[in-house]
């Protein structure tokens, strides 16, 4: 039989809590038309066309826009496909209640 200490599950739990979430970030960039990235964020995420517009104007205006938040490992398949279509993202550790 084996023993098993709370504490140590508690510190696992803890730990996974502080994992998630992540962040995928489209940046604004020169190339790509307002129209073409509206597109891709329906296309790939299924959002609206209102909200995909309104994420394209933030990139646009602000320079950079979320786009989704969750575990680290879909966030990095969401950029790998922001990449495939021409868009430039990164995943980013989602800012905490103390940021």
């Amino acid at each position: 039989m084996t023993l098993t200490s709370p504490d140590v599950e508690e510190r696992t739990d803890l730990a996974a809590r502080f994992d998630v979430p992540w962040v995928t970030v489209v940046w604004d960039d020169p190339v790509n038309l307002m129209s073409y990235v509206t597109y891709v964020f329906q296309s790939y995420f299924g959002f609206s066309h209102a909200r995909a517009e309104r994420l394209m104007r933030q990139v646009h205006d602000d320079g950079r826009a979320i786009v989704a938040t969750g575990a680290r490992e879909a966030m990095e398949r969401h950029v790998e496909a922001m990449h495939g279509y021409g868009l430039q993202a990164t995943v980013d550790r989602a800012a905490g209640p103390d940021a």
